[in-house]
């Protein structure tokens, strides 16, 4: 199982706004052993509603935990993944947490495009779910087990 070193349960932030390819998403991170407190958002717009209340100092609430990592989809209502990513990266709150997207797009200009808004990765949503887990489970190595994040 993959979980942060003090054994607490990594915040993970899934911005998707079908619900089978979140349950898909919760699925593979499960059978690749992933230990997680994830975070379900339909929207770019309560993508940014929630990271806002994570950066929220309250004397009378904890705030939201603080995600580690976004996983990202570019094609969303009201604000689209594109959008989002473009106000989180230019947020000095938010800026240095990794956000990966997870598209079944395979074009060129989102690639592209992604890229100059400050994604840290562009995965291709696999069609095999066998594939799934296993690059599920290869994103949560590099992402907790081989770098090191922000706190």
């Amino acid at each position: 199982m993959i979980e942060e070193n003090n054994g607490h349960k990594m915040p993970i932030l899934i911005a998707e706004d079908d619900e089978d390819d979140y349950m898909l998403t919760l699925e593979a991170l499960n059978e690749a052993g992933i230990v997680s407190k994830i975070t379900w958002v339909k929207d770019g717009e309560e993508l940014m509603n929630f990271l806002s209340k994570c950066s929220e100092k309250s004397e009378n609430a904890d705030p939201s935990p603080w995600p580690r990592l976004i996983l990202l989809d570019l094609n969303m209502p009201r604000m689209d993944g594109r959008e989002a990513l473009k106000e989180i990266k230019s947020n000095q709150h938010l800026k240095s947490i990794p956000v990966v997207v997870l598209s079944t797009s395979k074009s060129d200009s989102d690639i592209d495009h992604s890229y100059e808004l400050g994604v840290n990765s562009f995965i291709q949503k696999p069609v095999r779910f066998h594939e799934f887990v296993a690059m599920v489970r290869v994103l949560s190595n590099y992402w907790f087990s081989t770098v090191q994040l922000p706190d």
